[in-house]
């Protein structure tokens, strides 16, 4: 790794926690809701490249942690995400 890479991976997870923060503040916006739950996907996809595509990275807890986090997070966002759009359901309904 030289210092290029590994300025460019804090940059994405910077990024990416931001993102994550401010869906937290309001998790009632549904395009930052998609775009946190698009964060957790790439996370999975780009760590389980690592290990299985490219062989970079050993299959050791400081792998599986990342892709743990990012495994629980999807699920919970998708339980999440039938709430949210009853939630839509329920306020068209109110404001008809």
């Amino acid at each position: 790794v030289n210092g290029l890479q590994a300025r460019t991976f804090g940059v994405w997870t910077l990024l990416s926690s931001v993102i994550r923060c401010l869906c937290a503040i309001d998790i009632r916006n549904r395009t930052l809701y998609y775009l946190t739950l698009f964060t957790f996907f790439l996370a999975l996809v780009h760590f389980l490249s690592e290990v299985f595509i490219y062989h970079t990275a050993a299959l050791t807890i400081g792998v599986m942690a990342p892709l743990m986090v990012a495994s629980f997070s999807i699920m919970g966002m998708l339980i999440g995400l039938q709430y949210l759009e009853v939630e839509a359901l329920s306020q068209n309904k109110k404001k008809n």
